[in-house]
C-alpha cells in the first residue's frame, strides 16, 4: 500500500473529507458512489461500479459483453473503441 503523507481527522458527524487531488487522480467526481471494504484493521474506499458497468464508456445495461471470466465488461461502443485501438497498435508495428 502507498503512502500519501495525507493526514484527515474524523469529525463529529464520521465524516473524513477526501483531499482534491486524490479525487482527481482517482477519477472521483463531486456525488460518486465509494464502496466502502474492511480488510484487518484497513478501511478501503473504492468507487463504486455497478455490475455490468462498460470499464470504458461507463454504460450500465445488461447487455453489456462479459469477458474474460468476468473481469472486463464492455458496451458495443466501449468494444468497438478497444478493437479500433488494438487494430490501430498492430498495424503501426
Amino acid at each position: 500500500m502507498k503512502s500519501t503523507g495525507i493526514v484527515r481527522k474524523v469529525d463529529e458527524l464520521g465524516r473524513v473529507v477526501i483531499p482534491i487531488e486524490l479525487r482527481r487522480t482517482l477519477g472521483i467526481a463531486e456525488k460518486d458512489a465509494l464502496e466502502i471494504y474492511v480488510d484487518e484493521d484497513k478501511i478501503i474506499l473504492k468507487k463504486y461500479k455497478a455490475n455490468m458497468t462498460c470499464q470504458v464508456t461507463g454504460e450500465v445495461s445488461d447487455h453489456n459483453l462479459n469477458l474474460a471470466n468476468g473481469k472486463l465488461v464492455l458496451s458495443r461502443e466501449g468494444a468497438e473503441q478497444i478493437l479500433a485501438e488494438i487494430q490501430g497498435q498492430l498495424v503501426q508495428k
